[in-house]
């Protein structure tokens, strides 16, 4: 089959199927606005979500193909380094992890900026620093053509050719434009922005992850929920096939509606378990509050209890020696924690070797299955 090409000229969409949008488009929305009335009343949303925050960085990567579960990613950072897993495996962590960072970055950015082309590039040039495809002009456009198939086919052999490189900036400007228009519904309107971005894949590599980072984004600045945190790869990973062929069809057929139906459903499937999660996690935080203080009888029981939702695995020296607790007392916390199974040992402390130690009723809220 040859490749099909860029939709050139065909953005934004000059119609689209309205009638056939308007059934998903409320329940979607709906759906969006019950996640963040539980999103805003999480105190410091930032720790108590970032369990969920790691696992979205870690599906979205698993959409392009890495291995790495998050288990793996937060052992691995607790460690700092590990010796028990390959390189590949360690490859695909520090791309997790540089996901992560990326979505910060960008996140401290829009409180002075708009969401813009800087933006997008700072983001870009944080998530290709130091792992697989550095050599990519972390940041800047791609200067050449690039192509979507089989390793090491040729542009004819290829599924996907995107815009030629010396049009980009120009294309790249208007999506730009379209990310500040006025549009009758948000979320269609993030759909199509989306979807554009990926068919321009304005990078040498990278862009599937940094354009599904633009969606929490998008709907933070567009006023649809309080923090840029909205999960929405576990459904594009589980519909990966159809994922693709929907943005496909975009170029091949100018088929904008059916691409728009597919991502209002994602987005409202997830909406719905980001809320669950989200809700799971505060009930969670509010036991452990009354459990950590009966237990300790310390001052210091809910700076340990933050300090552990946002580290769920992490080395007891690490806990001792930064979470601005007196070290006996640091000690004596953990001892009880361990004796009355709140927490778990990964790795038993050995000579010099600090214990690793994990809160499993946590990471399981996030992985959504009893996983730990």
């Amino acid at each position: 089959m040859p490749p099909i090409y860029y939709h050139e000229g065909k953005f934004p969409p000059e119609k689209l199927d309205w009638e056939r949008l308007i059934p998903l488009i409320g329940p979607a929305n709906a759906a969006v606005a019950r996640y963040d009335g539980i999103l805003s009343v999480i105190p410091n949303a930032t720790v108590l979500l970032s369990p969920l925050t790691t696992q979205e960085a870690v599906l979205s990567s698993r959409i392009e193909g890495t291995q790495a579960t998050m288990g793996e990613v937060l052992e691995y950072e607790a460690e700092g380094e590990s010796d028990k897993l390959s390189y590949e495996r360690q490859a695909d962590i520090n791309e997790i992890l540089n996901y992560r960072k990326a979505l910060r970055v960008a996140e401290n950015l829009l409180k002075k900026l708009p969401l813009c082309q800087r933006v997008v590039k700072e983001a870009h040039r944080v998530l290709m620093t130091g792992v697989r495809g550095q050599g990519k002009s972390p940041g800047e456009y791609r200067k050449i053509s690039n192509w979507i198939g089989p390793p090491g086919c040729s542009m004819e052999e290829a599924r996907f050719v995107p815009l030629s490189a010396d049009k980009l900036p120009v294309a790249m400007s208007v999506w730009e434009k379209y990310l500040h228009a006025n549009a009758p519904d948000r979320l269609v309107q993030l759909a199509i922005i989306h979807a554009e971005f990926e068919a321009l894949h304005p990078f040498l590599d990278g862009n599937g992850r940094l354009g599904r980072m633009l969606i929490p984004l998008f709907m933070n600045q567009s006023g649809m929920i309080t923090s840029p945190m909205f999960y929405i790869s576990a459904y594009l990973e589980a519909h990966r096939d159809e994922y693709y062929e929907r943005l496909m069809r975009v170029s091949s057929e100018g088929a904008w509606a059916e691409w728009c139906i597919f991502f209002l459903k994602a987005v409202h499937c997830q909406a719905n378990d980001n809320q669950q999660k989200a809700r799971d996690i505060l009930t969670l935080y509010e036991q452990m509050k009354t459990k950590f203080v009966d237990l300790t009888h310390s001052q210091y029981a809910i700076l340990a209890l933050d300090w552990i939702f946002e580290r769920p695995i992490f080395k007891s020296t690490d806990f001792v020696q930064s979470a601005g607790i007196p070290q006996p007392t640091a000690f004596r916390i953990l001892n009880i924690l361990k004796r009355n199974d709140i927490l778990r040992e990964l790795r038993p402390g050995k000579g010099r070797t600090a214990a690793i130690l994990m809160f499993g009723e946590l990471l399981n809220i996030a992985e959504g299955y009893n996983a730990f």
